[in-house]
């Protein structure tokens, strides 16, 4: 029996293709194995280069993550063919592994094409019109090496005699695109064809141009959409956009925008179509970026499962999942016009369309032509259920196509509990309906922003659901570049506009949202071992401590700074959601204290300077002494009497020893108060379980977890949600929407609950950065009686398989090659544990505490207390 490599990667690029590091570290992952025990101790690497030489290098080294690029830097489209090999503690030595690596281009000067548009479209208010951009060329020679190097300022799809270019949808994605621009590389080898060829790009406005924020700001990054495109053959320049491409204006292609859905005509001729020379634009001053981030593509088709005559005769399809993307037409359709809403939910039988704002996510399309195969080219939209207007429609007439950035999905959970386990899928098709190009808040509404605050909170579930480092990685640089810009502040959107017309445009400096700059490094570099991570992001955690963040005089928040602080707390009213219980500057303070000391330790880390991680750690004991001045009384009381609250103090360490008991037993008494509902918000529902867990409260976190009346995350299941949704009542117990005019069905922020599923019920969390280490600590309760978990980390795959049986606690444990691990049960406790799987079984005892009953205070009519497990 021998180790075997699963994967090398390059950096955290998808495949290798396209990458833009002259010098790329590498990593490799092994498969599962029943080795015990193995360790490598030396690996070796062979470069082919183009022409036939090889190199061979040979390292004594356990490190098998972003191992150091042992050759001489790659040049700008240069093709390498890498093979690993690891030799393990028992002197064996695994199979070649093999990356393919071709590098993009590593110096702008590379770039010979020009920025190209068609004639300026008069009204820069109204949305710009779809053209297209097009050119005839002769290949004389068929190439080896075909390549496409391709960007726009909008979106585009590219076709070459006739055939679209790469599986990519929404390129080149949504950047901050004064500060960077991705462009993305294609090869292109097999459309070519000898004699003349023909390449057509199309570009809509997307978020370039389009209108985003409500009412919503047009122009944002320009008025003018353009298409950049350099083709290459054997590295020979054969083609670039210049003004000798053609301009048509008019296409089948009417009309898309990223809120407002797509009008296509399917009888549109170019044989009327005016067509005249493009124009040649500035070159884009953004940095051109071949990132490592995944591209967007289609990932998963489902299908309609009913059709629905509604009261006042509307037909619905509904696709029995709220998902992201668009409706594909799988058949010639007859009529005039097919007219397509989209909408989340039903109310009352109909569309609910009321949560969408001023968005119209319809797409419409004249008849009269071919629509089998149709698909909207530039605008996206979050449903579960399509109007069809204009046709009889069968199940078979129509498919929604699923959109996402294609991660690699690394994390697993399930349990015997049902309604938990449709959580946890309501939690991943959150995310996959919100990573989207970037981390939004929503896909449905006249919104759909990068939200710093959502994705702090929900990184490390992301993280463990999805290998997102080049994703997340990549975004955060827009963070630091929208930062620079104002004077220190991160956003609270990025990429950055004014979140509402009527808003100040410059951006408010936010506790919670704005800490991202520190914490969501952190948590990458806690699941992918990456320093680099930190080190690209250190100046941005500097920036905000030192000139972003609006200080009182005594260097906590500044009182009359507002904040959004435990957002969407379930007691603030629907139309005040930053007015919760808690107050606003306790919140922003307590996590003012952890960032502070955050980034002291991971100066420390870096090796920075004293002098800049010594005034951070002083900085933070200062401000834990002002914090409890302020906040905290001598017994442990907090001035919020609140949940949210008590979890902020006890997570980020802001007692005292002796306060910290009067604290657990507060926390514990405002839950059974509250009979077990959540009263929390953004800031205390991703801890708030826990920290009920790790202070000897696991019966309560159980409880709440199962409590199914609103506010609690398995009403929105029992509601038949598939998706999490932004407020805990998004939806009343009658069926209709609640009133307040922030209700989304598709939000992911509250589906930071499933952290406590992966690392309390299914028991599995990283102990050492990037998982050298992991720790298995299965916390069975409440009525669950098994579950399981797995995590393909950077070294392989962990994995905990447990179960309640015979008063018996049954655990199997996995543990990858060159991984390490930890496991306590009740009663046992082992430590670096190798490689291998392994079974445990331990006595196990019934927690007598369960169920808890909540307190009934002096209520004239008693508070049932009817626990469904």
């Amino acid at each position: 029996m021998s180790v075997h490599i699963e994967a090398v990667q390059a950096e955290h690029h998808q495949s290798g293709f396209g990458i833009a590091h002259s010098s790329p570290r590498l990593s490799w992952r092994f498969a599962s194995t029943d080795l015990k025990d193995w360790k490598q101790v030396s690996y070796e690497i062979v470069i082919t280069r183009e022409g036939g030489k090889e190199e061979q290098y040979k390292v004594e080294s356990s490190g098998s993550i972003l191992v150091p690029w042992p050759s001489q830097p790659l040049s700008s489209r240069e093709i390498v063919n890498v093979k690993v090999r690891s030799t393990g503690n028992d002197g064996k030595t695994t199979n070649w592994s093999e990356i393919r690596i071709e590098a993009a281009f590593l110096d702008r000067k590379e770039w010979k094409a020009n920025l190209i548009s068609g004639p300026a479209q008069e009204d820069k208010d109204k949305p710009k019109k779809p053209f297209r951009l097009r050119k005839k060329f002769d290949v004389s020679e068929l190439s080896k090496k075909g390549r496409l190097y391709a960007t726009a300022h909008g979106l585009y799809e590219v076709t070459i005699n006739g055939k679209v270019v790469g599986d990519r949808v929404l390129t080149p994605g949504w950047t901050s695109y004064k500060y960077h621009l991705n462009y993305q590389t294609y090869d292109i080898t097999s459309l070519l064809k000898h004699g003349e060829n023909e390449i057509v790009a199309y570009v809509g406005e997307g978020w370039y141009a389009g209108r985003l924020g409500r009412p919503g700001t047009r122009n944002v990054w320009g008025d003018r959409l353009g298409f950049i495109g350099q083709l290459e053959l054997d590295n020979k320049l054969t083609l670039v956009t210049d003004d000798t491409w053609e301009s048509l204006m008019d296409g089948p292609v009417k009309n898309s925008e990223i809120y407002n859905g797509e009008i296509y005509d399917t009888t549109h001729s170019d044989s009327t179509t005016q067509i005249t020379r493009s124009e040649v634009l500035p070159f884009p001053e953004a940095e051109l970026i071949s990132s490592d981030a995944p591209p967007v593509r289609r990932v998963k088709e489902v299908k309609p499962i009913e059709i629905i005559t509604t009261k006042s005769g509307k037909t619905i399809l509904d696709f029995g999942q709220n998902l992201v993307g668009w409706v594909r037409i799988n058949n010639d359709l007859q009529g005039e016009e097919l007219f397509i809403r989209t909408a989340e939910v039903l109310e009352h039988g109909e569309l609910g369309v009321r949560p969408l704002r001023t968005a119209e996510p319809n797409d419409r399309i004249v008849l009269g032509g071919k629509t089998k195969g149709w698909e909207p080219k530039f605008t996206f939209h979050g449903f579960r259920y399509a109007e069809i207007n204009g046709v009889n429609p069968t199940l078979d007439d129509f498919t929604a196509i699923v959109i996402f950035s294609d991660m690699r999905r690394t994390g697993t959970f399930h349990s015997s509990h049902s309604m938990i386990n449709r959580l946890h899928e309501n939690v991943v098709w959150g995310m996959m309906s919100n990573f989207v190009s970037v981390p939004t808040d929503c896909p449905q509404r006249d919104e759909r922003l990068g939200w710093t605050g959502d994705i702090q909170v929900f990184a490390p579930t992301a993280n463990y659901l999805f290998d997102t480092s080049g994703f997340l990685s990549g975004w955060l640089k827009d963070v630091y570049s929208e930062q620079q810009y104002w004077k220190g502040v991160p956003p609270t959107v990025v990429p950055f506009i004014p979140p509402n017309a009527s808003n100040d445009p410059w951006p408010k400096p936010h506790a919670v949202w704005a800490d991202v700059v520190a914490i969501t490094p952190w948590d990458l570099y806690t699941s992918a071992g990456d320093r680099g991570i930190l080190e690209s992001q250190w100046e941005s955690m500097k920036l905000w401590l030192d000139k972003g963040l609006p200080r009182g005089e005594n260097g906590l928040y500044n009182p009359l700074a507002p904040q959004y602080a435990d957002w969407l707390d379930p007691n603030a009213p629907p139309q005040y959601p930053a007015h919760g219980r808690t107050d606003t500057h306790l919140v922003a303070n307590a996590y003012l204290v952890y960032v502070t000391s955050l980034v002291a330790r991971i100066g420390k880390l870096l090796g920075k300077p004293a002098s800049e991680t010594s005034k951070y750690e002083q900085d933070a004991k200062k401000f834990k002494k002002l914090f409890q001045e302020e906040y905290i009384s001598s017994k442990g009381r907090l001035v919020s009497d609140t949940q949210t609250a008590y979890a902020l103090a006890l997570k980020f360490g802001l007692m005292e020893d002796d306060q910290v008991e009067r604290a657990r037993e507060r926390l514990e008494y405002l839950c059974k108060w509250n009979f077990f509902k959540v009263s929390t918000g953004f800031a205390g529902t991703p801890i708030l379980l826990p920290v009920l867990s790790e202070n000897g409260l696991s019966h309560i976190a159980y409880r709440m977890l199962q409590e199914r009346d609103n506010p609690s995350w398995l009403y929105s299941v029992g509601m038949g949600a598939t998706t999490i949704w932004e407020r805990w009542d998004s939806a009343l117990p009658d069926g209709s929407i609640n009133p307040g005019q922030m209700t989304s069905f598709n939000h992911y922020a509250l589906g930071a609950v499933a952290q406590f599923m992966h690392e309390s019920i299914g028991g599995l969390s990283a102990l050492k950065p990037g998982w050298k280490k992991a720790l298995i600590r299965p916390q069975p309760g409440g009525t669950i009686t098994s579950a399981s978990t797995s995590f393909s980390s950077p070294y392989g795959t962990y994995a905990v398989d447990w179960k309640i049986e015979n008063n018996k606690l049954k655990v199997s444990i996995e543990v990858p090659p060159n991984g390490l691990a930890k496991v306590v049960l009740p009663g046992s406790e082992e430590d670096d544990i190798g490689s291998g799987k392994k079974s445990y079984e331990v006595d196990w005892k019934e927690d007598e505490r369960w169920p808890p009953k909540g307190i009934r205070g002096p209520q004239s009519v008693a508070i049932p207390d009817n626990f469904v497990p």
